[in-house]
Protein backbone atom coordinates (compact mmCIF):
# COMPACT_ATOMS: atom_id res chain seq x y z
CA UNK A 1 0.00 0.00 0.00
CA UNK A 2 2.82 2.39 0.97
CA UNK A 3 4.74 1.45 -2.16
CA UNK A 4 1.72 2.03 -4.39
CA UNK A 5 1.02 5.44 -2.84
CA UNK A 6 4.65 6.46 -3.19
CA UNK A 7 4.68 5.39 -6.81
CA UNK A 8 1.41 7.21 -7.49
CA UNK A 9 2.75 10.38 -5.83
CA UNK A 10 5.96 10.17 -7.82
CA UNK A 11 4.10 9.79 -11.11
CA UNK A 12 1.82 12.73 -10.28
CA UNK A 13 4.79 14.96 -9.49
CA UNK A 14 6.62 13.83 -12.60
CA UNK A 15 3.59 14.59 -14.73
CA UNK A 16 3.29 18.05 -13.17
CA UNK A 17 6.95 18.83 -13.77
CA UNK A 18 6.70 17.58 -17.36
CA UNK A 19 3.69 19.79 -17.95
CA UNK A 20 5.49 22.83 -16.53
CA UNK A 21 8.56 22.08 -18.61
CA UNK A 22 6.46 21.61 -21.75
CA UNK A 23 4.64 24.90 -21.12
CA UNK A 24 7.93 26.75 -20.66
CA UNK A 25 9.28 25.18 -23.83
CA UNK A 26 6.21 26.24 -25.79
CA UNK A 27 6.46 29.80 -24.46
CA UNK A 28 10.14 29.97 -25.38
CA UNK A 29 9.46 28.59 -28.85
CA UNK A 30 6.68 31.12 -29.34
CA UNK A 31 8.97 33.94 -28.17
CA UNK A 32 11.61 32.85 -30.67
CA UNK A 33 9.13 33.12 -33.53
CA UNK A 34 7.26 36.20 -32.34
CA UNK A 35 7.90 39.50 -34.13
CA UNK A 36 9.32 42.46 -32.25
CA UNK A 37 6.65 44.33 -30.29
CA UNK A 38 5.71 47.48 -32.20
CA UNK A 39 6.00 49.81 -29.20
CA UNK A 40 6.50 50.22 -25.47
CA UNK A 41 3.72 50.09 -22.91
CA UNK A 42 2.57 53.68 -22.32
CA UNK A 43 5.96 54.83 -23.59
CA UNK A 44 7.74 53.11 -20.68
CA UNK A 45 10.72 50.80 -21.04
CA UNK A 46 10.04 47.76 -18.87
CA UNK A 47 13.46 46.72 -17.66
CA UNK A 48 14.86 43.50 -16.22
CA UNK A 49 18.22 42.68 -14.64
CA UNK A 50 20.01 39.33 -14.96
CA UNK A 51 22.82 39.18 -12.41
CA UNK A 52 22.30 41.25 -9.26
CA UNK A 53 25.92 41.78 -8.22
CA UNK A 54 27.55 45.17 -7.76
CA UNK A 55 28.01 45.99 -11.45
CA UNK A 56 24.48 44.95 -12.36
CA UNK A 57 23.00 47.02 -9.56
CA UNK A 58 25.07 50.02 -10.64
CA UNK A 59 23.84 49.72 -14.24
CA UNK A 60 20.27 49.31 -13.04
CA UNK A 61 20.40 52.41 -10.82
CA UNK A 62 21.74 54.46 -13.74
CA UNK A 63 18.87 53.24 -15.92
CA UNK A 64 16.19 53.64 -13.24
CA UNK A 65 16.88 57.40 -13.16
CA UNK A 66 15.45 57.67 -16.68
CA UNK A 67 11.86 58.99 -16.46
CA UNK A 68 10.62 56.39 -18.95
CA UNK A 69 11.98 53.30 -17.16
CA UNK A 70 10.13 50.94 -14.85
CA UNK A 71 12.00 47.98 -13.32
CA UNK A 72 9.79 44.91 -13.69
CA UNK A 73 12.06 41.91 -13.10
CA UNK A 74 15.36 40.76 -11.63
CA UNK A 75 17.14 37.41 -11.59
CA UNK A 76 19.98 35.90 -9.59
CA UNK A 77 20.92 32.44 -8.33
CA UNK A 78 21.88 33.97 -4.97
CA UNK A 79 18.67 34.80 -3.04
CA UNK A 80 20.25 37.48 -0.84
CA UNK A 81 21.38 39.55 -3.81
CA UNK A 82 18.11 39.01 -5.64
CA UNK A 83 15.97 40.01 -2.68
CA UNK A 84 17.90 43.24 -2.23
CA UNK A 85 17.08 44.34 -5.80
CA UNK A 86 13.45 43.22 -5.63
CA UNK A 87 12.92 45.24 -2.45
CA UNK A 88 14.68 48.32 -3.85
CA UNK A 89 12.35 48.38 -6.88
CA UNK A 90 9.13 47.23 -5.23
CA UNK A 91 6.31 46.92 -6.01
CA UNK A 92 6.89 46.60 -9.79
CA UNK A 93 9.89 44.25 -9.66
CA UNK A 94 9.44 40.48 -9.45
CA UNK A 95 12.30 38.11 -8.67
CA UNK A 96 13.42 34.98 -10.55
CA UNK A 97 16.03 32.30 -9.97
CA UNK A 98 16.11 31.16 -13.62
CA UNK A 99 16.94 33.79 -16.24
CA UNK A 100 14.93 31.93 -18.88
CA UNK A 101 11.73 32.60 -16.94
CA UNK A 102 12.54 36.31 -16.88
CA UNK A 103 13.03 36.32 -20.66
CA UNK A 104 9.65 34.59 -21.08
CA UNK A 105 7.85 37.59 -19.59
CA UNK A 106 5.93 39.82 -21.98
CA UNK A 107 6.32 42.81 -19.65
CA UNK A 108 10.11 42.95 -20.06
CA UNK A 109 11.24 45.02 -23.03
CA UNK A 110 14.96 45.16 -22.27
CA UNK A 111 17.48 43.43 -20.01
CA UNK A 112 20.79 44.25 -18.39
CA UNK A 113 23.03 41.16 -18.46
CA UNK A 114 25.60 41.46 -15.66
CA UNK A 115 26.30 37.82 -14.89
CA UNK A 116 29.84 36.35 -14.81
CA UNK A 117 31.42 36.39 -18.31
CA UNK A 118 30.98 32.68 -19.05
CA UNK A 119 27.22 33.28 -19.21
CA UNK A 120 27.23 36.38 -21.45
CA UNK A 121 26.94 34.81 -24.90
CA UNK A 122 24.22 32.30 -24.08
CA UNK A 123 22.06 34.85 -22.26
CA UNK A 124 22.57 37.62 -24.82
CA UNK A 125 21.61 35.35 -27.71
CA UNK A 126 18.54 34.09 -25.84
CA UNK A 127 17.50 37.65 -25.01
CA UNK A 128 17.85 38.74 -28.64
CA UNK A 129 15.84 35.70 -29.75
CA UNK A 130 13.12 36.72 -27.28
CA UNK A 131 13.05 40.24 -28.74
CA UNK A 132 14.62 41.94 -25.70
CA UNK A 133 17.00 44.86 -26.13
CA UNK A 134 20.23 44.16 -24.25
CA UNK A 135 22.81 45.99 -22.18
CA UNK A 136 25.63 43.45 -22.00
CA UNK A 137 28.41 43.85 -19.48
CA UNK A 138 31.96 43.35 -20.71
CA UNK A 139 33.70 41.19 -21.66
CA UNK A 140 31.18 40.62 -24.42
CA UNK A 141 32.31 36.98 -24.86
CA UNK A 142 35.18 34.57 -24.24
CA UNK A 143 35.37 32.75 -27.62
CA UNK A 144 35.38 33.77 -31.28
CA UNK A 145 32.29 31.67 -32.01
CA UNK A 146 30.45 33.45 -29.20
CA UNK A 147 31.53 36.89 -30.50
CA UNK A 148 30.12 36.28 -33.95
CA UNK A 149 26.99 34.53 -32.67
CA UNK A 150 26.05 37.41 -30.35
CA UNK A 151 26.59 39.95 -33.13
CA UNK A 152 24.55 37.86 -35.57
CA UNK A 153 21.70 37.36 -33.08
CA UNK A 154 21.44 41.11 -32.47
CA UNK A 155 21.32 41.81 -36.21
CA UNK A 156 18.97 38.93 -37.02
CA UNK A 157 16.38 39.87 -34.39
CA UNK A 158 16.72 43.65 -34.71
CA UNK A 159 17.34 44.37 -31.05
CA UNK A 160 19.21 47.35 -29.63
CA UNK A 161 22.43 46.51 -27.80
CA UNK A 162 25.09 48.26 -25.78
CA UNK A 163 28.26 46.71 -24.31
CA UNK A 164 29.15 48.00 -20.84
CA UNK A 165 32.39 49.83 -21.62
CA UNK A 166 31.30 52.93 -19.72
CA UNK A 167 34.60 54.78 -20.21
CA UNK A 168 33.63 55.08 -23.90
CA UNK A 169 31.24 57.79 -22.71
CA UNK A 170 34.01 59.94 -21.19
CA UNK A 171 34.97 63.39 -22.49
CA UNK A 172 38.66 62.47 -22.33
CA UNK A 173 38.23 59.59 -24.78
CA UNK A 174 36.38 61.92 -27.13
CA UNK A 175 39.21 64.45 -27.09
CA UNK A 176 41.77 61.72 -27.86
CA UNK A 177 39.68 60.43 -30.78
CA UNK A 178 39.43 63.96 -32.18
CA UNK A 179 43.19 64.52 -31.90
CA UNK A 180 44.10 61.20 -33.52
CA UNK A 181 41.61 61.68 -36.32
CA UNK A 182 42.86 65.22 -36.99
CA UNK A 183 46.00 63.76 -38.53
CA UNK A 184 48.31 65.93 -36.42
CA UNK A 185 50.29 62.91 -35.24
CA UNK A 186 50.90 61.86 -38.83
CA UNK A 187 50.81 58.21 -39.82
CA UNK A 188 50.54 55.96 -36.78
CA UNK A 189 52.32 52.64 -37.19
CA UNK A 190 52.38 51.44 -33.58
CA UNK A 191 49.88 51.49 -30.71
CA UNK A 192 50.75 50.21 -27.23
CA UNK A 193 48.26 49.44 -24.49
CA UNK A 194 48.58 48.10 -20.98
CA UNK A 195 46.85 47.33 -17.69
CA UNK A 196 48.99 46.47 -14.66
CA UNK A 197 48.63 45.85 -10.93
CA UNK A 198 50.56 43.96 -8.26
CA UNK A 199 48.88 41.06 -6.48
CA UNK A 200 52.14 39.17 -5.88
CA UNK A 201 52.80 36.77 -4.40
CA UNK A 202 49.56 35.59 -2.78
CA UNK A 203 46.92 37.08 -5.08
CA UNK A 204 43.41 36.68 -3.72
CA UNK A 205 44.59 34.27 -1.07
CA UNK A 206 42.77 31.10 -0.16
CA UNK A 207 39.31 30.35 1.15
CA UNK A 208 38.48 27.72 3.75
CA UNK A 209 34.79 27.90 2.82
CA UNK A 210 33.82 25.32 0.22
CA UNK A 211 30.10 24.94 0.89
CA UNK A 212 27.69 27.27 -0.95
CA UNK A 213 25.69 29.66 1.26
CA UNK A 214 22.12 28.63 1.89
CA UNK A 215 19.95 29.02 -1.18
CA UNK A 216 22.75 29.62 -3.71
CA UNK A 217 22.24 27.44 -6.78
CA UNK A 218 25.85 26.47 -7.55
CA UNK A 219 24.86 24.23 -10.45
CA UNK A 220 23.15 27.18 -12.15
CA UNK A 221 25.97 29.61 -11.30
CA UNK A 222 28.46 27.36 -13.11
CA UNK A 223 26.01 26.81 -15.97
CA UNK A 224 27.72 26.11 -19.33
CA UNK A 225 31.27 26.32 -17.94
CA UNK A 226 33.35 23.49 -16.50
CA UNK A 227 32.14 22.35 -13.09
CA UNK A 228 34.41 22.89 -10.11
CA UNK A 229 33.91 22.85 -6.33
CA UNK A 230 32.33 25.95 -4.80
CA UNK A 231 34.74 28.68 -3.74
CA UNK A 232 33.68 31.74 -1.76
CA UNK A 233 36.41 33.91 -3.32
CA UNK A 234 35.27 33.07 -6.86
CA UNK A 235 31.70 34.30 -6.45
CA UNK A 236 32.48 37.46 -4.51
CA UNK A 237 32.46 39.98 -7.38
CA UNK A 238 33.63 40.74 -10.92
CA UNK A 239 37.14 41.58 -9.67
CA UNK A 240 37.51 38.10 -8.21
CA UNK A 241 35.98 36.33 -11.23
CA UNK A 242 39.03 37.50 -13.18
CA UNK A 243 41.26 35.05 -11.30
CA UNK A 244 39.61 31.96 -12.86
CA UNK A 245 39.98 31.19 -16.57
CA UNK A 246 36.80 29.17 -17.12
CA UNK A 247 34.58 31.95 -15.80
CA UNK A 248 36.32 35.13 -16.96
CA UNK A 249 39.25 34.48 -19.32
CA UNK A 250 41.46 36.46 -16.92
CA UNK A 251 42.33 40.14 -16.77
CA UNK A 252 42.81 40.66 -20.50
CA UNK A 253 39.09 40.30 -21.31
CA UNK A 254 38.42 41.95 -17.95
CA UNK A 255 40.14 45.24 -18.81
CA UNK A 256 41.20 45.30 -22.48
CA UNK A 257 37.60 46.01 -23.66
CA UNK A 258 37.88 49.44 -22.00
CA UNK A 259 41.45 50.13 -23.13
CA UNK A 260 41.80 48.90 -26.71
CA UNK A 261 38.37 50.40 -27.40
CA UNK A 262 40.13 53.78 -27.70
CA UNK A 263 42.49 52.88 -30.60
CA UNK A 264 39.80 50.80 -32.33
CA UNK A 265 37.50 53.83 -32.16
CA UNK A 266 40.06 56.52 -32.99
CA UNK A 267 41.73 54.64 -35.86
CA UNK A 268 38.62 52.87 -37.17
CA UNK A 269 40.31 49.49 -36.89
CA UNK A 270 38.65 46.38 -38.28
CA UNK A 271 39.96 42.93 -37.25
CA UNK A 272 43.66 42.06 -36.94
CA UNK A 273 45.15 39.64 -39.44
CA UNK A 274 47.67 38.04 -37.06
CA UNK A 275 47.46 37.53 -33.31
CA UNK A 276 50.46 36.42 -31.27
CA UNK A 277 50.28 35.93 -27.53
CA UNK A 278 52.55 34.71 -24.76
CA UNK A 279 52.57 34.61 -20.98
CA UNK A 280 51.70 32.34 -18.12
CA UNK A 281 51.27 31.93 -14.40
CA UNK A 282 54.76 32.65 -13.11
CA UNK A 283 54.45 34.23 -9.66
CA UNK A 284 51.01 34.13 -8.04
CA UNK A 285 50.17 31.48 -5.47
CA UNK A 286 46.46 31.70 -4.74
CA UNK A 287 43.37 29.64 -5.53
CA UNK A 288 42.96 31.13 -8.99
CA UNK A 289 44.43 29.72 -12.18
CA UNK A 290 44.78 32.65 -14.60
CA UNK A 291 47.99 33.89 -16.21
CA UNK A 292 49.67 36.59 -14.14
CA UNK A 293 51.50 38.06 -17.15
CA UNK A 294 50.18 38.32 -20.70
CA UNK A 295 51.77 39.95 -23.76
CA UNK A 296 49.90 40.29 -27.06
CA UNK A 297 50.86 41.52 -30.52
CA UNK A 298 48.02 42.28 -32.95
CA UNK A 299 48.98 42.93 -36.57
CA UNK A 300 46.66 45.09 -38.65
CA UNK A 301 47.15 45.94 -42.36
CA UNK A 302 49.03 49.18 -41.65
CA UNK A 303 50.05 49.03 -37.98
CA UNK A 304 50.71 46.83 -34.98
CA UNK A 305 49.08 47.10 -31.55
CA UNK A 306 50.44 45.58 -28.36
CA UNK A 307 48.87 44.69 -25.01
CA UNK A 308 50.58 44.09 -21.69
CA UNK A 309 48.80 42.72 -18.65
CA UNK A 310 50.65 42.13 -15.39
CA UNK A 311 49.41 41.06 -11.97
CA UNK A 312 52.93 41.07 -10.54
CA UNK A 313 54.24 44.59 -11.20
CA UNK A 314 52.39 47.90 -11.49
CA UNK A 315 54.89 50.14 -13.28
CA UNK A 316 52.92 52.61 -15.42
CA UNK A 317 55.52 54.32 -17.67
CA UNK A 318 54.64 58.01 -18.25
CA UNK A 319 51.35 57.42 -16.42
CA UNK A 320 52.97 55.95 -13.30
CA UNK A 321 52.30 58.76 -10.83
CA UNK A 322 52.84 58.05 -7.14
CA UNK A 323 55.43 55.24 -6.71
CA UNK A 324 53.23 52.80 -4.80
CA UNK A 325 51.56 49.58 -5.99
CA UNK A 326 48.21 50.30 -7.61
CA UNK A 327 46.31 49.50 -10.79
CA UNK A 328 47.49 51.54 -13.78
CA UNK A 329 46.59 51.57 -17.46
CA UNK A 330 47.45 53.44 -20.61
CA UNK A 331 47.34 53.79 -24.38
CA UNK A 332 50.14 55.11 -26.60
CA UNK A 333 49.71 56.28 -30.20
CA UNK A 334 53.12 56.56 -31.91
CA UNK A 335 52.95 58.74 -35.03
CA UNK A 336 55.64 60.18 -37.27
CA UNK A 337 55.02 63.68 -35.86
CA UNK A 338 54.61 62.77 -32.20
CA UNK A 339 53.30 60.42 -29.55
CA UNK A 340 50.01 60.76 -27.71
CA UNK A 341 49.59 58.85 -24.47
CA UNK A 342 46.42 58.65 -22.43
CA UNK A 343 44.53 56.92 -19.67
CA UNK A 344 40.92 57.32 -18.57
CA UNK A 345 41.26 60.88 -17.31
CA UNK A 346 44.07 62.62 -19.25
CA UNK A 347 46.14 62.70 -22.40
CA UNK A 348 49.43 64.33 -23.35
CA UNK A 349 51.22 64.86 -26.66
CA UNK A 350 55.01 64.52 -26.97
CA UNK A 351 56.19 66.07 -30.28
CA UNK A 352 58.93 64.72 -32.52
CA UNK A 353 61.15 67.80 -32.51
CA UNK A 354 59.27 70.80 -33.89
CA UNK A 355 56.89 68.83 -36.11
CA UNK A 356 53.86 69.90 -34.05
CA UNK A 357 55.02 73.48 -33.46
CA UNK A 358 52.19 76.01 -33.63
CA UNK A 359 49.65 73.28 -34.31
CA UNK A 360 46.88 73.50 -31.71
CA UNK A 361 44.63 70.61 -30.75
CA UNK A 362 41.46 70.36 -32.85
CA UNK A 363 38.30 71.87 -31.35
CA UNK A 364 35.78 69.50 -29.74
CA UNK A 365 33.50 67.98 -32.35
CA UNK A 366 32.13 64.74 -30.82
CA UNK A 367 29.04 65.57 -28.74
CA UNK A 368 29.13 64.67 -25.05
CA UNK A 369 27.46 61.45 -23.96
CA UNK A 370 24.31 61.56 -21.81
CA UNK A 371 25.78 58.53 -20.00
CA UNK A 372 26.44 55.06 -21.32
CA UNK A 373 23.24 53.50 -19.96
CA UNK A 374 21.09 56.54 -20.82
CA UNK A 375 22.38 56.45 -24.39
CA UNK A 376 21.19 52.83 -24.62
CA UNK A 377 17.74 53.75 -23.28
CA UNK A 378 17.41 56.66 -25.70
CA UNK A 379 18.34 54.33 -28.55
CA UNK A 380 15.70 51.81 -27.48
CA UNK A 381 13.17 54.52 -28.21
CA UNK A 382 14.76 55.75 -31.44
CA UNK A 383 15.62 52.19 -32.63
CA UNK A 384 19.12 53.36 -33.64
CA UNK A 385 22.11 51.35 -32.41
CA UNK A 386 24.19 53.19 -29.76
CA UNK A 387 27.92 53.86 -29.95
CA UNK A 388 28.98 50.58 -28.27
CA UNK A 389 26.52 48.22 -29.87
CA UNK A 390 27.82 44.68 -30.22
CA UNK A 391 27.90 45.44 -33.96
CA UNK A 392 30.70 47.91 -33.20
CA UNK A 393 32.19 46.18 -30.19
CA UNK A 394 32.80 42.89 -32.00
CA UNK A 395 35.88 44.64 -33.46
CA UNK A 396 37.13 45.11 -29.89
CA UNK A 397 36.06 41.69 -28.66
CA UNK A 398 37.45 39.48 -31.45
CA UNK A 399 41.09 40.57 -31.01
CA UNK A 400 40.81 39.84 -27.27
CA UNK A 401 39.32 36.36 -27.56
CA UNK A 402 41.79 35.43 -30.29
CA UNK A 403 44.63 36.49 -27.98
CA UNK A 404 43.34 33.98 -25.42
CA UNK A 405 43.26 31.27 -28.07
CA UNK A 406 46.82 32.11 -29.15
CA UNK A 407 47.96 31.92 -25.52
CA UNK A 408 46.26 28.56 -25.06
CA UNK A 409 47.77 27.07 -28.22
CA UNK A 410 51.18 28.72 -27.91
CA UNK A 411 51.24 29.91 -31.52
CA UNK A 412 50.21 32.74 -33.81
CA UNK A 413 46.62 32.81 -35.07
CA UNK A 414 46.00 34.07 -38.59
CA UNK A 415 42.61 35.60 -39.27
CA UNK A 416 40.71 36.58 -42.43
CA UNK A 417 38.75 39.77 -41.60
CA UNK A 418 36.51 39.52 -44.68
CA UNK A 419 35.43 35.93 -43.99
CA UNK A 420 35.69 36.27 -40.20
CA UNK A 421 37.55 32.98 -40.09
CA UNK A 422 40.78 31.57 -38.68
CA UNK A 423 43.10 30.71 -41.57
CA UNK A 424 45.21 27.56 -42.01
CA UNK A 425 44.70 26.14 -38.51
CA UNK A 426 41.83 23.62 -38.24
CA UNK A 427 42.56 22.90 -34.58
CA UNK A 428 42.37 26.57 -33.67
CA UNK A 429 39.16 26.99 -35.70
CA UNK A 430 37.61 24.08 -33.82
CA UNK A 431 38.60 25.44 -30.40
CA UNK A 432 37.20 28.86 -31.33
CA UNK A 433 33.66 27.48 -30.93
CA UNK A 434 33.03 26.45 -27.31
CA UNK A 435 31.53 23.16 -26.18
CA UNK A 436 29.26 23.86 -23.21
CA UNK A 437 28.74 21.61 -20.23
CA UNK A 438 25.54 19.56 -20.56
CA UNK A 439 22.67 20.24 -20.75
CA UNK A 440 23.65 23.64 -22.14
CA UNK A 441 24.29 23.86 -25.87
CA UNK A 442 26.08 26.50 -27.90
CA UNK A 443 23.58 27.92 -30.47
CA UNK A 444 25.55 27.14 -33.63
CA UNK A 445 22.70 28.38 -35.83
CA UNK A 446 23.95 31.91 -35.06
CA UNK A 447 27.48 31.36 -36.37
CA UNK A 448 26.37 32.43 -39.84
CA UNK A 449 25.54 36.07 -40.44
Amino acid sequence: MKTACSRRSFLQKAATLSAVGFALSRRRAAAALAPRRPGLLNGKIQLGLIGCGGMGQSNLRACAKHPDVVVTAACDVWPDRLQHVVEEYAPTCRGYRDWRELLDRSDVDAVIIATPPHWHALQAIAAARAGKDIYLQKPMTLHLGESLAVRNAVKRHGVISQVGTQIHASDNYRRVVEYVRSGLLGQIATVRTFNVMNQAPFGLGRSAEHRPPEGLDWEMWVGPAAMRPFNRLLIQDAFNHSSWMDYSGGWTPGMAPHIIDLPVWALGLNYPTEISSSGGRFVLRDEGDVYDNHEVLWRYPALTMTWMSSLTNSYGFDLHGEPVPQRRLGIYFHGVNGTLYANYSLFKVVPEGDRLKDKPAPPPSIPPSPGHEIEWLNCIKSRQQPSCSVIYHVRVDVPIVLSLLSLKLGRTIRFDPAKEQIVGDPDAAKLAVPVYRKPWKFPKEYLKA
